[in-house]
């Protein structure tokens, strides 16, 4: 496919004007990055493996009545989503104290929460994402109360099947980001509220159950290595590989054609 205009290039996915009117194409790179992009490398095939397993729970979560902005995977690289206009929030969904809720609390990781535990943080590279409360988003106006409302039950309904559809087989859903999107269809004023993005092991904390092994973009921030290794072994478990010959050529898939 021949590219177009490009709309927007991110740190790990480029936004590419799409065939028709309202889509996009959403091409994934291999570039990681961590610690607002101060950590930067390139891992060869991780692009193709999030492509592949975004699409999985996207499918997945739209036969159970998740709205999204997947349309379908158009090759190894890229996808035609609808286009939508960001809600300039990360939802974040906890299950297990790790990362920054450790780090701000002083709560051991590892600790089961006693509920899923919802946050948001703004969307500003320059400010580093942080946190904001419910009275700052009504304030500014980054989402509307009834939107408000809506974009905690779309995430814990994630939470709910994404957490069922991993522990199947053997992964703990540690935490996750969401990011969601205001879409207009047809001549419609109101927009519906779809979920965007991708979901990853770059999105996902996900443990093994057993051994609490990291299969996710914690072991680039952590220098543990296997990077795309631990992402195609999410991607095994999930059936979306075979147990051999596939991902290995998958990981070494550089070209998205």
């Amino acid at each position: 496919m021949s590219k177009k205009r490009v709309i927007y290039e991110g740190k790990a996915k480029i936004l590419y004007e799409g065939p028709e009117p309202g889509t996009l194409i959403q091409y994934f790179k291999d570039d990681a990055t961590a610690f607002n992009a101060q950590k930067r490398a390139v891992l060869d095939g991780k692009g193709v493996l999030n492509n592949r397993i975004s699409e999985f729970m996207m499918t997945r979560l739209s036969a159970v009545g998740i709205p999204t902005h997947f349309i379908r995977r158009l090759n190894m690289r890229e996808q035609l989503v609808k286009k939508v206009d960001i809600i300039p929030l990360e939802v974040v969904v906890r299950n297990v104290a790790a990362g920054t809720l450790s780090k701000r609390l002083g709560i051991e990781e590892g600790q089961v929460l006693p509920r899923p535990m919802v946050e948001f943080y703004l969307k500003d590279d320059a400010l580093g994402d942080p946190l904001v409360t419910e009275e700052h988003i009504a304030a500014f106006g980054w989402a509307a109360a009834q939107e408000y409302d809506d974009l905690i039950a779309m995430s814990l309904r994630v939470n709910d099947f994404m957490s069922g559809l991993f522990a199947a087989v053997g992964i703990r859903l540690v935490d996750f980001k969401l990011e969601f999107g205001r879409h207009y269809e047809g001549d419609s004023d109101v927009p519906r509220i779809l979920l965007a993005d991708e979901i990853s092991p770059d999105s996902c904390r996900l443990w093994d159950f057993e051994t609490g092994d990291k299969l996710d973009k914690d072991r680039f921030r952590r220098d543990l290595g296997g990077v795309t290794e631990a992402y195609a072994e999410v991607a095994r478990r999930l059936g979306i590989l075979k147990e051999s010959g596939e991902s290995d050529n998958v990981v070494s898939f550089t070209n998205g054609k």
